[in-house]
């Protein structure tokens, strides 16, 4: 196992997030691996929220790598991604879904209802599953209760479109671990409603 945040989230960004897959990210009691990311490249990528130079909102992904960038998204939800790169590049990766591996009972509480499979896929359950939300923007995933530790890396990974985007929308930045029953469903993103 990796330890070395730096080192492993210090690359480009579409390099690190296939690198990411099968990684285990641990919040106090719950704690799920990886199955599913997506790449964000800043003022490159009209996709990221770092597309337009930095704001206070988007600041975080401007820092070092291996901090955890949150964002609250349509009112209700929280949305987390891990900073890569160089420091002063905005690249983060979002983290779309994975498979709850401890704390079972903890995570099924705070989704109740939900099959084991629906526990942590789709970025805002993730969230929800380890209980992440704005003020743990900025957290350094090498320092618990919140913390990220990479594993070998997966044998085969599988790419396509990024998930509801209208920026960049075709660009394969999607990455997941094939045949695993946690990874989302893709969905592009929905036409926009004449004025």
């Amino acid at each position: 196992m990796a330890t070395d945040l730096g080192a492993l989230l210090g690359g480009d960004v579409l390099e690190v997030a296939p690198r990411l897959l099968g990684a285990v990210l641990r919040h106090g009691e719950v704690a799920l691996r990886l199955t599913e990311v997506e790449a964000y490249d800043g003022d490159d990528d009209p996709g990221s929220h770092a597309y337009r130079g930095r704001t206070a909102r988007n600041a975080v992904m401007f820092g070092p790598p291996g901090h955890l960038y949150v964002y609250f998204t349509y009112g209700m939800h929280h949305c987390c991604n891990v900073v890569a790169g160089p420091e002063g590049r905005a690249s983060a990766v979002l983290l779309r879904a994975g498979e709850v591996v401890a704390g079972l009972d903890v995570a099924r509480a705070r989704r109740p209802g939900a099959p084991d499979r629906d526990l942590a896929r789709g970025p805002a359950r993730l969230c929800r599953a380890l209980a992440i939300d704005r003020e743990h923007d900025g957290a350094d995933l090498s320092v618990p209760p919140l913390t990220l530790v990479a594993c070998e890396p997966v044998r085969h990974v599988e790419a396509g479109p990024r998930v509801g985007l209208r920026g960049a929308p075709d660009r394969p930045w999607r990455f997941w671990i094939p045949g695993e029953r946690s990874v989302s469903s893709y969905r592009p993103a929905a036409p926009r409603g004449r004025p």
